[in-house]
């Protein structure tokens, strides 16, 4: 049985020198015991290994690198899995291919681990200044507890980072220190006391302002910044106080939103784009046809309002679905074989209302075959408010049914609690709007109760809509 004992510092160097020798040696895997940092066991001692400048061995460059790696991880059985591999490499052609190898595999999630380790220290490590300001080269120091053994192959990261001054990364195994251009490695240190830095308050005001209460996600939060090293970093002390406070910065978001320009401004921009409004609704055809010659990305054509060009009643809906885009016409998929259905028992006439959406093109992400919907987005509803403008412009309406979020942010500046604001007439610079849900709301509802409550509501704001008009 031959003992093999690697050091902390140089593991990866050490592990090659004694892998190249037992293979000179033909010693089998199972006749190895592998230690790190330590004496191996005295039983073990007999047999020497052979010379370290044994005949260089053919291996592919993806092993050399996987073991570059893996010899970092925390795995006490890393060695010999690396040496098992490395002992099968002459007679399995295609190993390191092979995605069905178990013993590869479980070496690709330590890679995996260790790449992620690495990763972590240089988003984590925090340095503190630590030498006095007058010093030639400032001086800096950080304290840091990685998961595996990742100082040595991640400190010439920050020796490329922060060549311009001195610093030392403690750890509890391995110290590197990096000096008037030199870097060394040594032995763990216990934790130091480490002075408070005079920066560390405008990061941890920093922090607090690029914080976003209405993204959160605890789950996603803590997976890229782990819990254990919340106690070395600076801002973590924050992170309590911003999560408890998250969902009133995001009520407070939400009822502040976005807000309609000043009338003059609206003023200013219609005398910028007026002599590109067009005139007729055909005139509008034509543009949209002349763009939908130029597909964009995830994004369907043009597909404007239909209806009697001086209708006293528009109805805009929030944008096209797989299946306007498919025919060209707005309100022909399910949401808009509902408003029909319930418009009819409300007694609101479609044929005599102009019907068309806020945004025009409808947005989606494929998915196989499948073109899968997906909500517009606020520069969405920016670019396309040209149409929608033009629209208006050239009906003249006397009342618009704004039914959704997207239609009342476009219409109204405010596209959030819809619920709340329902059945009543807003003034706009567009002139009277009318809020209600979108049909797609109903159709979403997934208790029968409720979406029969909302249905009925629905039908109500149409047959109110209906009564204005008739008045």
């Amino acid at each position: 049985m031959q003992a093999v004992t690697l050091p902390p510092i140089g593991t990866d160097t050490a592990w090659r020198n004694a892998a190249r020798a037992l293979l000179a040696a033909r010693t089998p895997p199972e006749d190895v015991l592998w230690h790190f940092g330590e004496a191996a066991p005295q039983l073990f001692d007999a047999a020497p290994l052979a010379p370290a400048d044994a005949p260089p061995i053919k291996v592919p460059a993806s092993f050399v690198a996987l073991a570059d790696t893996v010899v970092w991880h925390s795995d006490p059985e890393r060695f010999a899995r690396l040496y098992a591999l490395l002992w099968r490499l002459p007679h399995t052609p295609g190993l390191m291919t092979d995605r069905g190898d178990p013993a590869l595999a479980r070496l690709r999630a330590l890679e995996k681990n260790v790449q992620r380790c690495k990763h972590k220290m240089k988003a984590f490590v925090r340095f503190r200044d630590i030498g006095p300001p007058d010093a030639p080269r400032r001086r800096f120091a950080a304290w840091f507890e990685p998961t595996h053994h990742t100082v040595e192959p991640t400190a010439p990261f920050f020796a490329r980072r922060f060549a311009d001054m001195d610093w030392m990364i403690a750890t509890p195994d391995i110290t590197a220190r990096f000096e008037n251009g030199t870097l060394s490695f040594a032995s763990g240190l216990p934790r130091p006391d480490l002075p408070e830095d005079a920066t560390e308050e405008l990061w941890g005001t920093y922090f607090c302002n690029i914080f976003n209460p209405a993204r959160v996600k605890i789950s996603a939060m803590t997976s890229e910044m782990p819990r254990k090293y919340w106690k070395n970093l600076p801002e973590a002390k924050h992170i309590p106080g911003l999560l408890a406070g998250a969902e009133a910065r995001v009520r407070e978001m939400q009822d502040k939103g976005p807000s309609l320009p000043p009338a003059r401004a609206a003023k200013i921009l219609q005398q910028l784009h007026a002599p590109a409004l067009a005139q007729t609704l055909d005139d509008l055809r034509a543009r949209a046809e002349a763009e939908n010659r130029t597909p964009l990305p995830n994004r369907g054509r043009i597909v404007l309002g239909e209806g009697p060009a001086n209708a006293r009643l528009m109805i805009v809906g929030e944008q096209p679905g797989d299946i306007e885009d498919q025919q060209g016409r707005p309100f022909v998929g399910p949401a808009g074989q509902l408003f029909d259905r319930i418009a009819q028992e409300a007694g609101l006439d479609r044929a005599t209302a102009y019907v068309t959406n806020a945004v025009k093109r409808f947005g989606f992400t494929e998915r196989g075959k499948r073109r899968i919907h997906q909500a517009p987005e606020r520069s969405d509803i920016e670019h396309t408010r040209w149409w929608i403008d033009s629209e208006i412009r050239i009906v003249q309406p006397a009342l618009i049914l704004a039914m959704g979020a997207t239609a009342a942010r476009m219409l109204t500046g405010n596209g959030t609690g819809i619920l709340a604001r329902r059945s009543r007439i807003e003034d706009t610079p567009a002139g009277p709007v009318f809020l209600t849900v979108h049909p797609s709301y109903l159709l979403r509802l997934p208790d029968p109760a409720q979406a029969q409550d909302e249905t009925a509501r629905f039908r109500e704001d149409l047959a109110a809509v209906r009564a204005l008009m008739a008045a």
